[in-house]
């Protein structure tokens, strides 16, 4: 990435009408991809079984997701999801260009709407990097699955989000699949009485 571009954009659809993710305080693309893989590579080597490595890197993301739901919900002041088809879209077209910069799209919806892809080809994570041969069985982007489970965990979706297309291993895209599970109802603790 040249020095003097700036990092990463939002990229819209065609047809779609521009909307502009809500303004945070950003850190530099290079940084923050930097950073990522010095996870990664920390995690091989302290666990050395990719298995494992997998798992702990959708750990850190469902951790990460389970806090910034928060934060995504005070900013983007998204109207409330009233199906998983509005959160997926409410996730691909603000969550991902708010955090991440960059536009994600939805597609390979099942019949009954609660599986569904979400393809993207700018990944500011797996810029600069190389997955050696020997590394074959790791999910470099697992996190982001984690982040996804956690975020929808909080808002009373159960969802499985596995990776499906990686850039990494030779792929078009990334794809990652989600399903929902199940849909809760949100429960209070306390009641009104």
């Amino acid at each position: 990435m040249d020095p003097g571009r700036p990092g990463p954009r939002l990229i819209i659809n065609p047809g779609q009408a521009p909307r502009a993710p809500p303004a945070l305080e950003q850190i530099n693309a290079e940084i923050f991809t930097l950073t990522y893989g010095s996870i990664v590579r920390q995690l091989i080597t302290d666990y050395e079984d990719m298995e494992e490595v997998n798992k702990q890197l959708d750990q850190m993301g469902y951790n990460i997701g389970v806090r910034l739901i928060d934060e995504f919900l005070a900013k983007s002041k998204v109207a409330r999801c009233t199906s998983f088809r509005d959160c997926v879209d409410s996730l691909a077209k603000q969550a991902f260009p708010m955090f991440l910069s960059m536009q994600a799209n939805i597609t390979n919806w099942s019949p009954d709407f609660r599986e569904c892809s979400l393809v993207f080809t700018d990944n500011p994570i797996t810029e600069f990097v190389e997955v050696p041969e020997e590394y074959r069985d790791l999910r470099y982007c697992n996190m982001l699955c984690g982040v996804i489970r956690g975020a929808l965990e909080q808002i009373s979706m159960d969802v499985e989000v596995r990776v499906l297309g990686d850039m990494l291993k030779g792929d078009e895209t990334h794809e990652l699949r989600i399903k929902l599970r199940e849909h809760r109802d949100e429960r209070f603790p306390y009641r009104d009485e």
